[in-house]
């Protein structure tokens, strides 16, 4: 899950940028865009980088694995060829 306080800190930033016209309605346009933004990020189906971090490792070691596997299978081609 994003953390509410990124989604603060980028509404911010996008309510900064706006001109001086739109200014007086900056806590209106505050709570719309944190709407949008909370709204978007959730449909992009994000993970937390602990979810990244814990899938990267799970890949490292799979790979690991197969290295191991495609050695033990090069090595039984070699036994079955040299009979």
């Amino acid at each position: 899950m994003i953390r509410p306080s990124a989604i603060d800190e980028l509404t911010d930033r996008i309510v900064g940028l706006l001109p001086d016209a739109v200014r007086h309605f900056q806590e209106d346009s505050r709570q719309h865009l944190r709407l949008g933004v909370k709204a978007l990020l959730q449909r992009m189906d994000l993970v937390t980088r602990e979810e990244f971090d814990i899938q990267k490792a799970v890949l490292a070691r799979t790979r690991e694995k197969l290295e191991v596997l495609e050695q033990q299978v090069a090595a039984l081609e070699r036994e079955s060829k040299n009979r």
